[in-house]
């Protein structure tokens, strides 16, 4: 068990904490949350030995192993597998025994540390770790300095898992991968034996693998039972207790349920109809956890739209030493809301690149509409971000007429309030620089988001601000992410990106999930296509089906819009009953019956529209099914 008794932790002049306290017991998995700055690595270095309290006792046991991800990206010129194999230390001072033996005896000797360490299956180990990561067999053997920045971390957390440990401490482990390897880590970490301390803000990734988290808060540790979900209605409760809270947390709420009307009245296909709209009305539902978050903005879109916006006709894209994807076939139009899927290297950001025109067309056609105008976010847009400059200048520069105060009220809302947005941009945090270059993107009012893992380096609160910022913009969205809750919560369907092609995707993440399973287990060849529409994406055929379908749906399409305005009515009424709820004299003891009467009324009402909402999901998979 680690015990933190009254400890306290200094940084110059400022206490990171300051008599906190907190038990971690034997083979817990523990998310540590808190905003940018709060001393969450700081924590790190103190379980790892790097830096020691400044009151108050820390109690490690003395013969834990601990194992951390480091987050140096080291330019070391071994191969990949030989350098995650260095994690195991025992292994590779058994090895170097092995090689000095000095006598027969010796030899013998160490023959039998490997062989109770089984050590013959470290190697198989190491190349698992890699596989699982993402890294193909032909990189087994490439030194680490061919590997870029991202792939190294990759390494690195590999060696950290490679390492026999009673402790394992990630800091951030999924900011480098993809969705395939964070589903995957994901599998190994619930299966790991030890204590595990991590963070993340992944909120997906957090519910997957914690059963507890430590929010660490005003020098505090606070333990919440459960998992980030867990936390965030625990926290709603606690904060919707403080009167002076109340007022901005109905105004949240009230945002989404917009949201989620807005999403039910527009909704085509069942199976992605069912996944959005639950996750919006779980955003409803833990809005009020976040209503003192520091960011607040939204995605200007501009007036003029063309329909379609972009279109690729029998589209071959890559490189001239190389074809990535061919016969690619698609529109996109205004409002349209597109989720890529696909492994690592299959093409997304390639896809993403030529359609910003940062990368030519090997064949085929690329069609702009007149008024497409693309916000275009990726990482690279971070190094070339003019570190001399400030965010107001920078922002001034893509828009000379803009006011000062325009610009500051707007750098606001992404966290760069007051002298923040006159500091030179050279000292900021990664996150900070992702902010600025989100900023950069919205300031320019597109009607088309092109977003290429928009989400690293953001904290939870401002991963929870871009959500809802998408939501509530107008123009079309195409985004790669690994963080599945902003995949669930912004966007309509998914594209399949994967060998050499891109394709419609029937079916929520858990589908995906469960193809990327079915994939491993099995040959691509013997893939039905089940999941994956055999057809590439083309909305001018599908426009065309949608139409021949009308009239045969029609009866079904009659019942689904009365199921609609029967749910409008009673959100009208809930919201009714819920704004006289709001008045704090009804909660006085001469009102008690009508507190009771409402309380039951709402109640009642709340029930009802569960019925209809699950009638409503039963006639949109009929009509799904029936358009086959």
């Amino acid at each position: 068990m680690i015990e933190f008794n009254q400890v306290s932790l200094q940084r110059g002049t400022s206490f990171l904490l300051q008599g906190a306290s907190l038990r971690i017991h034997d083979g817990q998995k523990m998310a540590l949350i808190g905003a940018n700055g709060a001393g969450k690595s700081s924590l790190f270095a103190l379980l790892n030995g790097e830096l020691q309290v400044d009151g108050g006792d820390l109690d490690i046991p003395a013969k834990w192993r601990i194992a951390h991800m480091r987050q140096e990206a080291e330019a070391s010129t071994r191969s990949a597998v030989d350098y995650v194999m260095d994690g195991d230390t025992d292994y590779r001072r058994i090895e170097a025994g092995i090689a000095n033996a000095q006598d027969d005896h010796d030899l013998t000797r160490w023959m039998d540390a490997m062989e109770a360490h089984q050590g013959y299956q470290v190697p198989v180990k190491a190349e698992q770790l890699l596989h699982g990561l993402g890294f193909q067999q032909s990189d087994m053997q490439r030194p680490v300095t061919d590997f870029s920045g991202g792939w190294r971390i990759r390494l690195n957390l590999a060696q950290a898992l490679m390492t026999p440990s009673d402790l394992l401490l990630l800091d951030e482990p999924t900011n480098h991968l993809d969705l395939e390897a964070t589903l995957w880590l994901e599998q190994w970490l619930k299966k790991y034996p030890g204590t595990l301390l991590f963070i993340s803000h992944d909120r997906d990734f957090i519910d997957a693998v914690a059963g507890h988290i430590v929010h660490l808060y005003q020098q505090q540790l606070v333990l919440y039972p459960g998992n980030y979900s867990a936390y965030e209605r625990i926290r709603a409760e606690k904060l919707a207790q403080q009167q002076t809270l109340f007022e901005k947390q109905q105004t949240r709420v009230k945002e989404i349920e917009q949201f989620v009307a807005r999403f039910r009245a527009k909704a085509s296909k069942a199976k992605q109809a069912q996944s959005r709209l639950k996750e919006l009305q779980r955003m409803e539902l833990i809005a009020p956890a976040h209503v003192d978050s520091p960011f607040r903005f939204e995605f200007p879109c501009t007036e003029k739209v063309s329909t379609p916006l972009l279109t690729l006709d029998h589209a071959t894209l890559g490189y001239p030493s190389r074809t990535i994807l061919e016969n690619v076939n698609f529109s996109i139009v205004p409002g349209h809301r597109v989720g890529l899927l696909g492994p690592n290297g299959a093409g997304k950001s390639t896809l993403l690149k030529t359609l910003c025109q940062d990368n030519p067309l090997l064949a085929g056609e690329q069609t702009h509409g007149e008024f497409l105008k693309i916000g275009y976010f990726a990482q690279h847009q971070l190094e070339s971000l003019d570190v001399n400059a400030t965010p107001a200048l920078t922002l001034q520069r893509i828009k000379p007429q803009a006011s000062d105060q325009e610009i500051r009220n707007f750098l606001g809302g992404f966290g760069f309030s007051g002298d923040k947005a006159l500091e030179i941009i050279a000292p900021f945090s990664g996150g900070e620089k992702s902010r600025l270059a989100l900023a950069c993107v919205a300031w320019q009012s597109p009607n088309l988001l092109i977003l290429d893992e928009p989400t690293n380096h953001l904290d939870i609160e401002m991963r929870e601000a871009l959500a809802m910022a998408l939501q509530n913009f107008p123009g079309a969205i195409l985004i790669v992410s690994h963080d599945r809750h902003l995949l669930k919560s912004t966007v309509d369907e998914y594209w399949l990106v994967d060998q050499g092609h891109v394709r419609a995707f029937d079916g929520d993440l858990e589908d995906y999930h469960q193809y990327l399973q079915k994939k491993d287990a099995q040959p691509a060849s013997e893939i039905t296509g089940a999941e994956v529409s055999s057809k590439p994406v083309d909305r001018k055929e599908q426009k065309r089906l949608e139409a021949e379908l009308r009239q045969k749906l029609a009866p079904l399409k009659k019942k689904l819009d009365a199921a609609e305005k029967r749910m409008e009515k009673i959100q009208q009424t809930l919201s009714v009953i819920e704004e006289k709820m709001s008045d704090t004299s009804l909660y006085d003891a001469a009102k008690k019956d009508e507190l009771n009467d409402l309380i039951q009324q709402q109640g009642k009402l709340k029930s009802e529209l569960d019925d209809v909402e699950a009638e409503w999901m039963e006639l949109s998979e009929e009509m799904e099914n029936f358009s086959g």
